[in-house]
């Protein structure tokens, strides 16, 4: 029996038990709550492959607002996005309005928004801007401020991510205590920053999310397991912690899964346990983030994908075009969709890999007919 429950978390955007190798990436963010509206790091932007933590940061920057007493709206880039960010501020006014002397900490709300048109009209653009300096006005008498995070802004509406961005740049000018992170795919994100209507997002403070160190995912799993009782064989531990790449998602998996074998092991962990906590997570990890990222993938896509699978690292467009037997200008075309898909990623001098761990393995091991 462990004394104590099994601490990690394999689901989309849970905290797990420690976020390893994100040491000092919100500093800015903190201080700038202290600081106020203008301060730097309240504009900044999540950006790394599939399973990397965007989500997870979202979370943790989420918790030292509230820590500061700031409200928190939080809104994935699905459609309307903005018309739900709006009426979660009104239901803040309505909140603070019935406690007006109220100087209490706020916290942040998820209710279920209104539905309005995937482009707000120039009406719902003024209320938007009208309830926003409205809740901000109220928010800055108590010493406090709101904190607006958007994830997967691959997915959104240009238009309503320029609404969005062109307001918050109005509130800060206006000196009204504000904060905005975006998190989302590296394609999406140079994309945003790099179309005019954004341009006041490219003073955000930029942050590529990349895997943690092994050895640090190491460390973490020795010093998890020790305080529960595990017994575990520190080159065992090396092996689970290199099967993760330092890829969080992963980490939560196989800590999941070894600590599973540990219960049923009487807080044990043979070589056969381990193999078989890996082996169950690799599984999970293709089920929960391979083929749902493989979903939307056609055919041709998927030529393309296999053909790099081919190779142990990078691939050239050269290795892709002679493979497929298609053209250069094609393979171009679905190299960019590849891309904007976040399941590959540029590595610089015409090459390309996969964004996703366990991508490459996984189309090896299921060929095509």
């Amino acid at each position: 029996m462990l004394n104590m429950d099994n601490p990690f978390r394999p689901t989309a955007g849970a905290t797990p038990p420690e976020v390893i190798g994100r040491s000092g990436l919100l500093d800015e963010f903190e201080y700038g709550l202290q600081l106020g509206s203008g301060a730097p790091g309240l504009l900044s932007i999540f950006t790394g492959a599939r399973g990397i933590g965007k989500t997870v940061m979202l979370g943790a920057a989420h918790d030292l607002a509230q820590e500061h007493g700031w409200a928190v709206v939080a809104e994935t880039a699905t459609g309307t996005f903005m018309g739900r960010i709006g009426e979660k501020m009104r239901r803040l006014i309505q909140e603070l309005d019935d406690q007006p002397e109220s100087r209490r900490r706020i916290t942040g709300i998820s209710i279920a928004g209104f539905s309005v048109t995937s482009q707000l009209s120039p009406e719902r653009q003024v209320d938007w801007w009208e309830l926003g300096e409205t809740l901000l006005k109220l928010l800055d008498e108590r010493g406090t401020g709101l904190l607006i995070t958007v994830d997967e802004i691959h997915a959104a509406d240009r238009a309503e991510l320029a609404q969005l961005a062109a307001n918050v740049q109005h509130f800060v000018q206006d000196r009204l205590p504000i904060a905005l992170i975006f998190a989302g795919l590296p394609s999406a994100v140079s994309d945003l920053l790099n179309e005019g209507v954004a341009t006041f997002l490219r003073r955000a403070d930029k942050i590529d999310l990349h895997a943690a160190a092994v050895r640090d995912v190491e460390t973490s799993f020795t010093e998890t397991f020790a305080a529960a009782g595990i017994t575990i064989d520190p080159d065992l531990v090396h092996k689970a912690a290199t099967t993760t790449g330092g890829y969080p998602f992963l980490i939560q998996l196989v800590g999941y899964f070894l600590w599973r074998e540990a219960e049923n092991n009487n807080g044990g962990l043979s070589s056969a346990a381990v193999d078989r906590a890996i082996a169950a997570a690799i599984r999970r990890n293709e089920r929960v983030v391979i083929e749902a990222a493989l979903a939307a993938a056609s055919a041709k896509d998927q030529e393309i994908l296999h053909a790099m699978a081919i190779d142990d690292g990078p691939s050239t467009a050269g290795d892709i075009v002679r493979r497929t037997g298609s053209r250069p200008t094609l393979v171009a075309k679905y190299r960019t969709r590849l891309l904007a898909a976040g399941l590959i990623e540029s590595t610089g001098h015409g090459k390309t890999d996969f964004a996703i761990p366990g991508l490459r393995e996984y189309l090896r091991k299921n060929q095509p007919n």
